[in-house]
């Protein structure tokens, strides 16, 4: 396991990025989902989120997208370096930028052109429809959460996990559960959730089987063990049947350990 269990280079900020301790019972668990993410929780950490600025938030998730944090987060670092001045503010500096300065500030997180047209009209949109990216973060905290997921998933460039990340880190709100990578493939492996869902469908099967306390520690901590542990092709289980903390939960839905072989959940079925 990880000396640092709770990274600063994620999304979720690490041990500074905001959110409380959280406090869970594992003794009570109802579900094989919720039993999951208590031993994640005795893995890793137990937190809930909350306090990030939410247009600062939107703009770190736009930029993890399709690539690693440990890329992703330089160019979070020099963006911010450069764009958020003071005097002007992230949101109105970056409707403001010029494309090709902010795609060279961002390069280190891949995709760099896309994104920074994306991040430019994004800023273009919270100005706009909001005046302020205070604004904006008043809406993210305060409104609805199908509201602003409905408003988020209605801008370019921002889809489920990244609506989400802004109603989890940002807005603090419990029950959300985002499904990156990691997720999808754990809880499909595992067995808790359908070989063919759609990122969608593992969604809604751990909002309605986990504790909407647990929801925020259970995605941060489950793409931890995704890196440690469970990872896409050679997950720890294939060389050691007990090497994986997760064994005894796991139905290793396309992991073939005789074999070596692993295929993706949806593969078993066909």
């Amino acid at each position: 396991m990880s000396e640092d269990p709770e990274p600063s280079v994620n999304i979720s900020g690490g041990e500074s990025g905001g959110g409380a301790t959280a406090e869970f019972d594992p003794a009570t668990a109802d579900t094989r989902a919720e039993r999951v993410v208590d031993r994640l929780g005795e893995l890793y950490w137990e937190k809930s989120y909350g306090g990030r600025d939410a247009f600062t938030c939107l703009v770190r998730t736009i930029l993890s997208q399709n690539t690693s944090d440990k890329a992703s987060q330089p160019a979070h670092d020099a963006l911010i370096e450069r764009y958020d001045a003071p005097d002007v503010g992230l949101a109105e500096s970056l409707a403001n930028a010029e494309q090709s300065t902010l795609a060279e500030t961002i390069s280190s997180a891949g995709l760099y052109n896309q994104k920074s047209e994306i991040l430019v009209a994004t800023a273009e949109w919270v100005v706009a429809e909001f005046g302020s990216a205070a604004a904006f973060d008043e809406f993210v905290k305060e409104e609805a959460p199908e509201t602003v997921r409905e408003t988020l998933l209605e801008v370019r460039g921002v889809g489920p996990k990244t609506a989400d990340c802004v109603l989890l880190f940002a807005g603090g709100r419990t029950g959300v559960f985002p499904v990156d990578t990691h997720v999808y493939r754990i809880y499909r492996r595992l067995g808790i959730a359908p070989p063919d869902a759609d990122h969608e469908d593992v969604r809604e099967v751990l909002e309605e089987e986990v504790p909407a306390a647990k929801c925020g520690f259970g995605h941060t901590a489950t793409i931890q063990f995704g890196r440690e542990y469970c990872t896409a092709r050679k997950p720890a289980c294939l060389e050691d049947p007990d090497a994986c903390p997760m064994g005894d939960r796991c139905d290793q839905v396309g992991v073939y350990p005789a074999t070596g072989e692993v295929v993706d959940p949806a593969e078993t079925l066909e």
